[in-house]
């Protein structure tokens, strides 16, 4: 079953095996083409070169549907990350979403160009990286706006919410001015933060900030007893820049301030706050690693430590520290995690290997 042109079209056709060719009937030269539409069947879609290039005016002008739109970007995500199509077409492709408004698309997309990320911030192209996020994603955070509407429905509180914190780590620079507004009027008083939004301006602050902003998160968290507010707090506050604050955040972390329960959380903060962060916080878990079993040794938290602290490098070198550590300090309810992280570790210096150069010049190619 295949859409061309947006019709659905149902082929009784068979390869007869693990290859074989089917005639797309009634298509013309230049047609666009949806395999498997709806995502009804349980396989990727991999495209030619040529027949994805003809798909992007379908997905800009909204042509197919969300299920569809949705699959064509998850397909190529899966493809790129696997070996078996570039990342640079992955990008061409994700540039076409600019008139995107389903905010499970949006956040799929988010959570694929974040992993992006990931592997390219300690690159010369990330500041290309992130600008190609602003421009996917500003002009829809105009369209929402900041606060909430009677028009709104159940999604786009956290279409809201996610477009301000991605903006704001991409440096667009009139939502971090707006986030450190509204942040200075809730600490005088003037009008609280909208709860849905709170955790993504705290975030766009304490990451654009310095020891100021810090010290005033600190303070918040520190006059609350509501937990879901601590919980916004201690999540970010080792997200930004500095790293005498990160290590500061790290020892937080540990503090009879910070419920056991939630340590690992903290940290995780620390962790995605860049390549520099995270050889910090891979290091601060090592020295701190007695502590650490003793608490949750045997529990989920302790997974989730490794994981989130092991899991996003992207150097062999740090490959082979995760692996000797692990096998001198041994953790028993941990081996899945470990061995997971390790093989992630692994996928992504293939992946980087093979695609690097290539988007760095697709980045110079499109003008970031």
């Amino acid at each position: 079953c295949y859409l061309l042109e947006g019709k659905a079209v149902v082929s009784t056709q068979s390869t007869g095996g693990k290859e074989g060719q089917i005639v797309l009937q009634g298509a013309r030269p230049g047609d666009w083409v949806k395999v498997n539409p709806e995502q009804i069947g349980l396989f990727r879609v991999k495209y030619s070169d040529e027949l994805l290039k003809r798909l992007l005016p379908a997905v800009k002008n909204q042509a197919l549907s969300a299920a569809d739109r949705l699959g064509i970007q998850q397909d190529l995500f899966a493809l790129a990350k696997a070996g078996y199509s570039s990342t640079a077409s992955l990008l061409t492709m994700m540039g076409s979403y600019v008139n995107e408004r389903n905010y499970v698309v949006l956040s799929n997309i988010n959570s694929n160009l974040s992993t992006l990320g990931g592997l390219f911030n300690h690159l010369p192209c990330y500041d290309q990286f992130k600008a190609m996020r602003r421009k996917i994603f500003s002009k829809i955070l105009e369209e929402v706006g900041w606060e909430k509407k009677e028009s709104d429905g159940h999604t786009d509180a956290l279409l809201r919410s996610m477009l301000i914190g991605t903006l704001g780590r991409s440096g667009d620079t009139q939502v971090i001015e707006q986030c450190m507004s509204l942040f200075k009027t809730h600490l005088e008083g003037g009008g609280q933060i909208g709860a849905d939004i709170r955790g993504s301006v705290y975030a766009t602050v304490r990451g654009n900030g310095g020891e100021k902003e810090y010290n005033e998160l600190l303070k918040l968290f520190s006059e609350t007893d509501l937990h879901e507010e601590r919980d916004r707090i201690q999540r970010v506050i080792g997200c930004g820049p500095n790293s005498e604050l990160r290590a500061q955040a790290l020892d937080f972390a540990l503090s009879d301030k910070v419920r056991s329960n939630d340590t690992p959380f903290v940290i995780s903060g620390v962790a995605q706050a860049g390549w520099e962060a995270r050889n910090e916080t891979w290091a601060f878990v090592k020295n701190k690693y007695p502590v650490f079993l003793e608490r949750y040794a045997g529990g989920f938290l302790f997974k989730r430590l490794v994981q989130t602290t092991c899991a996003d490098f992207v150097d062999m070198e740090k490959y082979k520290d995760v692996e000797k550590f692990f096998s001198e300090n041994k953790a028993p309810s941990a081996e899945r995690a470990i061995k997971q992280s390790l093989e992630n570790i692994k996928l992504r210096c293939s992946w980087l290997e093979r695609d690097g150069e290539s988007v760095a010049q697709w980045f110079k190619d499109h003008g970031f």
